[in-house]
């Protein structure tokens, strides 16, 4: 039953059950709405005959509206996010099953060096650890079901793979927002207040740090979750996206979505703004404190240690706002689907190599743990 018809329905029935004194206009509702299924009556003089009547077209009218609400729950959406160009079907498989093994491969060597090596158990490899362990997960969530669909051309996903998907997304990309803030602090204490530096940031206080990374980013993605799995999906269940989104389901709603939008507006400024000025702030401390610095090799060796954290930084949250700030236009949704590309698969996979191609410790660990592993094979042999 189409959605207007469905809302008529509903309407009607309300009237006609609100009393006696109003069930002739449920009645006349009834029939203005559904003149194919009722008969005119006679609002002046209904007979008992005609109130039996009465009785089972509003039977019948139940009856379909149950079937409405059965056929207006969603199962599953259709992503259509590649569906356009069958011709490159391979060639992106391929391309996403490189950028998904390299983002593996780095992301896992990092944490493995990290829990490793007693030299990296200090700060700021922690939070590189952390964001890690984030885009390792994030990848996982979104790139399987990227290279599967391009495959097998299976583009459907279930209502509750749809709904998990989304919330790993939301939150582990909120999350990441927060702990680059957390990040830029580390540097601003590393670099501003030396001295203090071990006293402050002590095992605890990391800790507490990643906590407050995690707990607001997944609370932020189960408010949003909670507020877009109750609209309904009556209308249609084709996604125009190669993920869940909040966007593409808002769109395909037929339920009000203006208090879905506000939410989602003010959750997610309520994170990305503070973040932003929070970093900001930290390293324009930190550069005024640089510039102070009166050897030119002091100041390259201090500003040294926050490249590849600003690098990762106008990375993510450029590719962030352009996807969520960027003015609508008929190209915006290509737009779109590059950026959030970028920022899901392109992304998990470059931050490894951000944080370990100009990090000498890192880049000797990491060929220490080669060498070892290649001397243990000969071993074997």
């Amino acid at each position: 039953m189409p959605y207007r018809d469905m809302v008529s329905l509903r309407l009607c029935i309300d009237i006609h059950n609100n009393g006696q004194h109003v069930w002739k206009q449920g009645l006349l509702c009834l029939s203005a709405a559904f003149p194919e299924k009722l008969v005119k009556l006679d609002s002046q003089t209904l007979t008992g005959a005609k109130r039996l009547q009465v009785g089972r077209f509003r039977y019948e009218f139940l009856m379909e509206l149950s079937k409405a609400n059965n056929n207006s729950f969603v199962h599953e959406f259709i992503l259509t996010g590649f569906s356009g160009r069958p011709d490159l079907r391979i060639f992106l498989s391929l391309l996403f099953l490189c950028f998904y093994f390299t983002s593996i491969l780095g992301n896992g060597g990092i944490l493995f060096l990290v829990s490793h090596n007693v030299k990296f158990h200090v700060p700021m490899y922690f939070f590189i650890s952390n964001l890690s362990l984030i885009d390792l997960v994030y990848s996982s969530d979104i790139v399987p079901k990227i290279i599967v669909g391009l495959l097998f051309d299976q583009r459907s996903i279930s209502y509750l793979g749809c709904a998990i998907q989304l919330f790993l997304y939301c939150a582990l990309g909120s999350t990441e927002c927060i702990l680059f803030a957390v990040m830029a602090y580390d540097r601003y204490m590393a670099i501003c207040s030396p001295l203090h530096y071990n006293l402050i940031m002590q095992k605890k206080t990391c800790l507490r740090l990643v906590l407050v990374a995690y707990i607001p980013g997944f609370l932020h993605s189960l408010i949003e979750i909670c507020c877009t799995f109750r609209l309904s999906f009556c209308d249609s269940n084709v996604l125009h996206h190669f993920v869940c989104d909040f966007p593409p389901l808002l769109r395909i709603s037929c339920s009000d979505t203006t208090i879905n939008e506000m939410i989602i507006f003010i959750c997610s400024s309520s994170i990305i703004m503070p973040c932003i000025i929070f970093i900001l702030v930290s390293y324009g401390s930190i550069f005024i404190v640089i510039l102070k610095i009166t050897s030119a090799g002091g100041r390259q060796k201090a500003f040294s240690t926050c490249t590849s954290h600003i690098t990762a930084v106008i990375l993510f949250y450029g590719t962030l706002l352009s996807v969520y700030v960027s003015p609508k236009s008929p190209s915006s949704t290509d737009n779109v689907h590059a950026a959030t590309i970028f920022y899901t698969v392109v992304l998990p996979m470059l931050n490894p190599m951000i944080y370990s191609l100009r990090n000498k410790d890192i880049k000797s660990a990491l060929k220490s743990t080669i060498v070892g592993i290649c001397n243990q094979v000969g071993i074997h042999k």
